[in-house]
C-alpha cells in the first residue's frame, strides 16, 4: 500500500525551488516534474470526480485536471511563497471547466449562455431539493435574476450540450420510427419568405388608414365587419379598401421583380 501523501510537509515546494535552478536540458528537471505529477495525481482525480458529470467519460476530464496540473507545475513561481497546492487546485479546477465549456458541447453556444447553463443546473437541483418539484420559469429566471426569455433560451442550451440523434428510434419494438422520419418536410413558408421581406418596406409607405386596415385584417385576424366598427367605416367601404390595397401592393411586388 503506497505511503500517506502529506501535501503540507513541504516537498512540493522544495522540489519546485530546485526545478526552478535547474537549467534546460537538465535530465533532473523531468525527474522533478514527474515526481510532482505522481505526488498529486490523488488531487487531479478527485477534482475530476467532483466536476464529472452526465455521460462525459471521466477519463476525459481526468486528462482535463492532470493537464491543469502540468500547467501548474511549469507557471509556479516559488519565490512567491504560495502553498503550490493552493495555486495548482484552482489551476486544474480551471482547466476542467475550460474543458466542458470548449470541448463537451455538440453545438457551439455563446459562453454566457454555457455558464448560465451550470447555474440553472445548480438552481433546479437545490429548488427541487426544497420544494420537491422542478420550478417554473419565472421562479428560476427570479432565482439567477435574469429575465424569463433568457431563461427560456438556457433552457434551450440543455438541448444543445447533448442534443437527441436523429436515428433514435420512437418506442421499443422493431422497425420503428426515428426522430429524423417525423422532421424535415418541406415548408410553405419558405416559398413566399422572400415576399414577405419584400412587402414589409411597401406596407411602411401605405397611408396610415390602409396599413392599419391590412393590419387588422392578416395579422390580427380579425374580420372586415370587426374592422369597419374598430376604423369607424362601413364593411362595404373596408373591403373596397383592403382589396385596391392588396392590388396595388401586387403592382408594385411584380414591377420590383
Amino acid at each position: 500500500m503506497p505511503a500517506r501523501i502529506d501535501y503540507d510537509d513541504g516537498r512540493a515546494e522544495a522540489l519546485l525551488g530546485e526545478l526552478q535552478t535547474l537549467i534546460q536540458g537538465d535530465p533532473r528537471r523531468e525527474d522533478i516534474r514527474s515526481e510532482l505529477v505522481r505526488m498529486h495525481i490523488p488531487i487531479a482525480r478527485g477534482i475530476a470526480r467532483r466536476y464529472a458529470q452526465y455521460d462525459e467519460p471521466v477519463e476525459d476530464v481526468q486528462q482535463a485536471a492532470m493537464l491543469g496540473l502540468v500547467k501548474a507545475i511549469n507557471r509556479y513561481d516559488a519565490t512567491r511563497g504560495e502553498r503550490f497546492l493552493a495555486y495548482a487546485g484552482p489551476t486544474m479546477t480551471g482547466e476542467v471547466k475550460r474543458h466542458f465549456r470548449d470541448r463537451t458541447w455538440l453545438l457551439r453556444m455563446p459562453r454566457r449562455l454555457q455558464e448560465l447553463r451550470l447555474a440553472m443546473r445548480d438552481a433546479r437541483r437545490d429548488f427541487s431539493r426544497e420544494h420537491n418539484r422542478a420550478p417554473t420559469v419565472p421562479e428560476i429566471a427570479k432565482i439567477l435574476e435574469i429575465s424569463e426569455e433568457e431563461a427560456v433560451e438556457v433552457l434551450g442550451a440543455f438541448d444543445a450540450y447533448r442534443p437527441m440523434s436523429l436515428d433514435t428510434p420512437i418506442g421499443d419494438e422493431d422497425g420503428a420510427e426515428t426522430y429524423g422520419d417525423l422532421i424535415g418536410e418541406d415548408d410553405d413558408a419558405i416559398e413566399v419568405a422572400v415576399d414577405h421581406i419584400a412587402v414589409r418596406p411597401m406596407l411602411d409607405r401605405l397611408p396610415e388608414r390602409e396599413r392599419m386596415i391590412l393590419l387588422y385584417r392578416f395579422y390580427g385576424n380579425k374580420t372586415q365587419t370587426e374592422i369597419a366598427e374598430l376604423m369607424n367605416l362601413s364593411q362595404m367601404h373596408v373591403s373596397r379598401l383592403i382589396s385596391r390595397t392588396l392590388a396595388e401592393l401586387h403592382s408594385q411586388l411584380l414591377s420590383d421583380a
